[in-house]
């Protein structure tokens, strides 16, 4: 167990991260209520399967992006 406590950047990464797996879960089980409700099983849980993943790799992607970004630019490294 490391003992350093993270720093703010690094705890907001994982947060986010955290974010994106709930994105993913979270439309799945609304999809299973609602088709227990309606009698619909499986296709609005197949629904939430598709929008959590494809809303997950989009909000992936744009965290990838932003780190990208936020990193100092350093120059190239020549072949020695």
């Amino acid at each position: 167990m490391p003992d350093q406590i993270p720093g703010s950047r690094a705890m907001g990464y994982m947060f986010a991260l955290s974010q994106v797996g709930l994105e993913m879960v979270v439309p799945i089980v609304i999809g299973v209520f609602l088709d227990r409700w309606l009698g619909t099983a499986p296709w609005i849980m197949v629904v939430g399967v598709l929008l959590g993943f494809f809303g997950g790799i989009a909000h992936l992607i744009a965290i990838v992006q932003r780190m990208d970004r936020s990193k100092p630019n350093q120059p190239p490294k020549t072949p020695s």
